[in-house]
């Protein structure tokens, strides 16, 4: 593809993101905007974009090129998404409404003083910084080889650029603006994957028949895994995982649970959330399905890849596929120009949210900047208010600046090695949410203050050892996703042995 095809493209979907922000952007930029989106995002609108802020351009690029070492065995996982955002709309979004606060981490604060609560908004703060640099930086290095490098423009612009649009777009309308924006990116998304599936099975003689039949025999289609425990595809581990990667990394997320937060009452999010839930089931089997499609043209075309039935040494990397075959040339122009969008959209709608809630979280959390507003009226509310937005302004653009020097690191790093550490760590860092907020809602007892911090640190380092002497230790068994569940284990096992028996709900500073 021209660079410049590219970048016109690029622009003008920007141009369109701008548009929809200045559209939906209240003119006076107010702190309940930008938090909970004034509490009057209809509930079908939130759901569409949740499904875009939660695949990002990893998703995008990943899903399709996991086929031919994992087959379909995702689904198991996709399966527990599902219930885990049955779970989610109806325990957690209850107690978010009930407590009515602009972070979900204020529950923390009552359930188990300033400890747990600042112990909590660090977890989520480091998790989502480094998560979200991460992909990030690999969807940026994707643009950087279709397009800037042929343009002379350095990593650090690019990386630079992004985080600019990333700030245009957010810093006034916040959660008001990311609802409208995500739902066109999430339509963007999944219109250009649809697409590719079309253009591909076109360029290899197949009509829908075919391409079903192409799809079933081609030996990467196995969905159920039952036969082996010590497999990491196996049901129970994918599915429960799923189950609960859902619970903690949407309903313990402040990223994901804003937009929840910002529907007309707990009726409508509980929908919106059923809703994403389902949604995501066609979704990821279409990425699946477009990856099985992607692996069969490379070996019809002699594209040498590195996994799959006709592996060769040397071959392109499984998250390269798909961008290999869009914009090689081979393809029709089209198929590069929807490649370009979806991954452009899935990668901003996700960086959107994300600087979006971690400014929230620290202007909320650590600043507590909103409890400036609490018992007043007339001129003193709105002086407040003004002061609040300023403090507000001054975090985005921080977060954003910061953000860019976290993607721009991992390009330093260059190690695909230390970048699968740093996923690892960062959903480590759920475990401890899992096992502090089980623990204050099924039970009454009440941790030493002191110990929740230091519990929630031990937690991830002991599962770090387990993983690494799991097979040792346990004749050959190796932890996958379940790994979630052992550090959550660990926490509640932690707060419930430094517990005692409290007298009242309400944790008393």
């Amino acid at each position: 593809m021209s660079p410049f095809l590219i970048l016109c493209i690029i622009a003008a979907y920007f141009a369109a993101i701008l548009g929809v922000s200045a559209l939906t952007s209240s003119k006076k930029g107010s702190s309940s905007d930008f938090f909970r989106g004034g509490g009057k995002s209809p509930w079908y609108i939130v759901a569409i974009s949740t499904i875009g802020s939660s695949i990002s351009g990893v998703t995008f690029l990943s899903v399709p090129g996991m086929v031919a070492a994992s087959e379909f065995s995702y689904m198991q996982m996709v399966i527990g998404f599902t219930f885990g955002y049955v779970a989610v709309a109806y325990v957690l979004l209850p107690l978010y409404y009930r407590i009515n606060m602009n972070s979900i981490y204020g529950y923390l604060e009552q359930r188990y003083g300033r400890a747990g609560y600042f112990t909590g908004a660090a977890f989520f703060l480091i998790s989502k910084l480094l998560g979200c640099g991460v992909r990030m930086f690999l969807t940026a290095s994707v643009l950087q080889l279709i397009l800037f490098d042929s343009l002379g423009i350095p990593f650090w612009l690019n990386v630079a650029v992004t985080m600019v649009i990333v700030w245009l777009y957010t810093f006034r309308g916040g959660v008001r603006t990311l609802v409208w924006a995500d739902m066109l990116q999430t339509f963007a998304m999944i219109i250009a994957v649809v697409l590719c599936i079309v253009y591909v099975s076109k360029a290899m003689g197949l009509d829908f028949s075919g391409l079903c039949h192409s799809i079933g025999d081609s030996g990467m289609a196995r969905t159920w895994f039952f036969d082996d425990l010590k497999d990491t595809r196996y049901f129970w581990k994918q599915f429960l995982a799923g189950m609960f990667t859902t619970i903690t990394m949407t309903g313990l997320d402040q990223d994901m649970m804003q937009k929840n937060l910002s529907c007309k009452n707990l009726k409508d999010a509980q929908k919106n959330m059923v809703s994403s839930g389902f949604l995501y089931l066609p979704i990821n089997l279409i990425f699946l399905c477009l990856g099985v499609l992607l692996f069969q043209y490379c070996a019809s075309a002699g594209i040498a890849v590195s996994v799959g039935p006709h592996a060769v040494s040397g071959g392109i990397k499984p998250d390269q596929v798909f961008a290999t075959v869009a914009t090689g040339g081979a393809m029709p122009l089209a198929v590069g120009i929807l490649f370009v969008l979806g991954l452009v959209a899935a990668a901003f709608s996700s960086a959107g949210s994300a600087v979006t809630a971690l400014t929230t979280s620290f202007t909320v959390d650590f600043l507590r900047a909103d409890r400036r507003l609490q018992g007043l009226e007339g001129e003193e509310l709105v002086a407040a208010e003004k002061k609040l937005v300023r403090t507000r302004l001054t975090v985005h653009a921080v977060t954003a600046i910061v953000m860019g020097f976290v993607i721009y690191a991992f390009r330093i790093i260059g190690n695909q090695s230390v970048i699968n550490a740093v996923y690892m760590v960062a959903s480590y860092t759920y475990g401890p949410l899992l096992g502090i907020y089980a623990f204050g809602m099924a039970t009454k007892l009440q941790p030493r203050k002191w110990a929740v911090p230091l519990i929630c640190v031990l937690s991830p380092l002991i599962c770090l050892v387990l993983h690494f002497n799991s097979e040792a230790w346990f004749g050959g068994y190796r932890f996958g996703f379940e790994m979630l569940l052992i550090n959550g284990a660990i926490t509640f096992l932690g707060l419930l042995l430094a517990s005692f028996q409290r007298n009242s709900y309400l944790c008393k500073e």
